[in-house]
């Protein structure tokens, strides 16, 4: 009985450290995400359409999203060769997506989620880019949506630091191909967004370059203003007082060549 008690007690913290990282490990999917999930007691009815929500309640813009060699339209029964790729957010290589197709199936890179064709996911989350490729369907499926959302995380223990955006766009059908070739799609512009500031504040040092060359500029308006200050004063009680003790001895020159003159 003592002896039970010992290794209870001597088990004891790692049991404690294990409870401790379990809501940590719940709320990263390294091993890929779709469908229907449980956010905090809300549910997200599909990861792929309403975005990352576990990851942050919006998107965001310093994340983008890039689809590179996607069709311009689609047409039956053809194989689409695109590229995934996930830029900016936190420094780190890590991430991962959620996509799904209104037609058609997805293969490449990952896996389909809960083997539904229609589907995409990563199955692990040490890259940002994935090839994604699309087989369209049977004539007259009409307009086709997709649904993209990646994120960007940084590898520490739950959600906070990470971020995602999404990309929504759809295709047109057409009986054949219109020759246009592919282009690349985004979502996000990568530019780093500031914390919101708290009760209306603006935080000086989040404002970045801009801020820094408006303040800049200022000093250097202000430093110019200084100087024609300063050599008008210099002009005007620096050399004042030599040029007219040097008018007053011209004038006496001129009084005594007048004189020698008469």
């Amino acid at each position: 009985m003592g002896k039970s008690k010992v290794s209870v007690q001597r088990f004891l913290p790692l049991i404690l450290i294990s409870l401790m990282l379990l809501p940590g490990l719940t709320e990263a999917y390294p091993d890929g995400i779709g469908g229907q999930q449980d956010n905090a007691g809300e549910t997200i009815q599909d990861v792929a359409k309403e975005g990352c929500l576990c990851h942050g309640e919006e998107p965001s813009n310093s994340v983008m999203i890039l689809l590179v060699g996607a069709p311009h339209t689609w047409t039956p029964n053809q194989t689409y060769n695109m590229r995934l790729e996930i830029v900016g957010g936190p420094d780190t290589d890590l991430g991962g997506f959620s996509a799904r197709v209104s037609a058609g199936e997805f293969s490449g890179d990952g896996e389909a989620w809960d083997d539904d064709l229609s589907t995409r996911t990563h199955i692990s989350s040490s890259s940002r880019i994935f090839e994604l490729i699309w087989t369209s369907p049977e004539a007259g499926a009409g307009h086709i949506d997709f649904w993209i959302s990646g994120n960007a995380v940084n590898g520490a223990d739950g959600p906070v630091g990470d971020y995602w955006n999404q990309l929504v766009f759809n295709l047109i059908e057409v009986a054949e191909d219109d020759g246009r070739g592919t282009r690349t799609l985004i979502a996000g512009s990568g530019t780093p967004e500031a914390p919101a500031s708290e009760a209306g504040e603006v935080d000086l040092h989040t404002m970045g370059a801009q801020f820094r060359a408006h303040w800049l500029g200022l000093l250097g308006f202000g430093a110019v203003i200084a100087v024609i200050v300063f050599c008008g004063l210099l002009l005007r009680y620096g050399f004042s007082t030599s040029y007219k003790g040097r008018s007053n001895l011209l004038r006496l020159r001129y009084k005594i060549n007048r004189r020698g003159d008469q």
